[in-house]
């Protein structure tokens, strides 16, 4: 990344971001966010302690270009009920491009930190930012303090992966500019899936979009459609019983949702729009928090949002949402794959279609637990898991299925381009799938663990540890790697206490 920041403690001013942070010598990723502020780290805190039973949510403003990021607080308000465990409150997984951690202001203990991604994070990486201002709202959640308490956030170091401090702020629970009034819920809401308490679950909540009052009844069928779908895939199968699904009803003024390209205008509820970053079925909502309100009504660690259309589309931020178009044919393998993102932090392993990101300039190990850069073969993330007598690297037909899938880009960029109906794009797609089976299946290391070069949007010098994952084609099942993540953080939310 290109950004580095410069830390200004003052509570509620704006961060500029446009100069270099100190930077301290340190083994862990998150010791540099605390080179300026000396963090006591004694592991999970007593949460009765330091905190009360609910959330606390604190709405920034981020904004800035491809070269710089500003901050500043918006409004902290009350987000209901605190959904996640009360024993896990030091994220200890480290993922996402931010980090932030809460402090006890006076004793500088670390109370609680959580890895995410934003919008802003992925518009910055667009050929849009070197050009142009952006600003959008965003979300930090964290159990409610009993005592003031400072927000460190932190952003990961282009030269170094570890995160370093970019803002951070001041936050008193009996100031007057914090509100800890709930508001007052009239939407209805569909229990799905209940399989106890929340902080001792992981906590689904469904959101849809483009409904109307009238189309309720298929907003809960298709959320219980896709819910059961993606709870019969593994790893959601075997952790079923520690997952609750609870679905909001949100009703809209209009069936649909805006679609800029084809010229397709709307106002929906929750302002799902597609064309996100200028990449026609990349669909997101920039209205976070008309999103959070709603959502508050339920406990949630994770969100999905369901996008009343036909249009191929969807999204997966880490630690923000999912959005899914559900009349696709493909509206299962959309699920699947971008929940992978929003809950585990999974990198995208395909490099064939078009995306609106910059080619990347890879010089560190990627984040994401899913791909790598190889830059130490002896010490691959995954090498626990690598099958035995398995290459690193792990040769595999690359080369005619490059140019397959290249050959299928272009039919799909030109059939957009010529707006078809959208049964025709889905047949191109199970072409593709049928034609991908062919190939995997001559493969000698098909169903290997190992490191396949191609991934995160990049032919090479990126890899993957299976020849085939959800996150890599349209074959819905996640590889070895990807349900190991994702178990690894619904872990973080079931914990519970000793004896339980």
């Amino acid at each position: 990344m290109k950004k580095l920041c410069l830390l200004l403690s003052l509570a509620g001013m704006m961060a500029s971001c446009n100069q270099p942070a100190k930077q301290q010598t340190a083994a862990a990723k998150t010791d540099s966010i605390n080179a300026e502020i000396q963090v006591v780290d004694n592991g999970n805190v007593a949460f009765d302690q330091f905190f009360s039973d609910k959330t606390m949510r604190l709405d920034y403003n981020h904004s800035g270009t491809s070269k710089e990021e500003h901050f500043a607080v918006d409004r902290i308000v009350s987000d209901g009920a605190w959904p996640g465990s009360k024993f896990v409150l030091i994220d200890k997984l480290e993922l996402g491009l931010y980090f932030f951690q809460v402090i006890d202001k006076e004793n500088k203990i670390l109370l609680f930190s959580r890895g995410f991604a934003s919008i802003f994070g992925e518009w910055q990486t667009t050929p849009e930012a070197d050009k142009t201002w952006g600003s959008f709202n965003e979300s930090m959640r964290f159990p409610w303090p009993k005592k003031p308490v400072t927000l460190i956030l932190g952003k990961r170091d282009q030269s170094t992966n570890k995160f370093k401090t970019i803002w951070t702020t001041d936050v008193d629970p009996a100031s007057r500019e914090v509100n800890p009034a709930d508001l007052a819920h009239t939407n209805t809401v569909d229990i799905i899936q209940q399989n106890g308490p929340a902080s001792e679950k992981v906590d689904i909540v469904i959101l849809g979009d483009g409904y109307t009052k009238a189309e309720m009844g298929k907003f809960r069928n298709d959320a219980k459609k896709l819910s059961a779908f993606m709870m019969d895939q593994e790893p959601y199968v075997s952790k079923k019983k520690d997952i609750n699904i609870r679905a909001i009803e949100t009703p809209s003024e209009v069936s649909g949702v805006c679609k800029p390209h084809p010229g397709v205008f709307k106002r929906s509820a929750l302002g799902v729009q597609y064309g996100a970053f200028d990449s026609e079925r990349y669909a997101l909502t920039f209205d976070n928090k008309t999103v959070r309100n709603v959502a508050s009504q339920v406990p949630y660690d994770f969100m999905i949002i369901l996008v009343n259309e036909r249009t191929y589309g969807g999204g997966g931020i880490y630690n923000l949402y999912t959005t899914v178009s559900v009349d696709n044919k493909y509206a299962t393998y959309i699920m699947v794959h971008e929940f992978g993102h929003h809950m585990g932090g999974l990198a995208d392993e395909y490099y064939t279609s078009s995306v609106s990101y910059e080619a990347q300039d890879i010089k560190l190990e990627p984040w994401e637990p899913n791909v790598t850069a190889l830059l130490d073969k002896n010490n691959l993330k995954w090498k626990d898991l690598v099958t035995a007598g398995t290459p690193i690297p792990t040769p595999w037909n690359k080369e005619p299925f490059d140019k397959f899938g290249y050959e299928v880009q272009k039919q799909r960029d030109s059939l957009r381009h010529a707006k078809v109906p959208e049964e025709v794009m889905e047949a191109l797609f199970m072409k593709q799938y049928k034609q991908e089976n062919e190939y995997f299946s001559k493969e000698k290391f098909k169903d290997a663990v190992g490191a396949f070069e191609g991934a995160g949007y990049t032919p090479k010098g990126l890899y993957r540890s299976q020849l085939d994952c959800i996150m890599f084609t349209r074959h819905i099942h996640y590889c070895k790697v990807c349900q190991r993540s994702l178990i690894r953080v619904m872990e973080q939310y079931t914990a519970t206490g000793p004896g339980k």
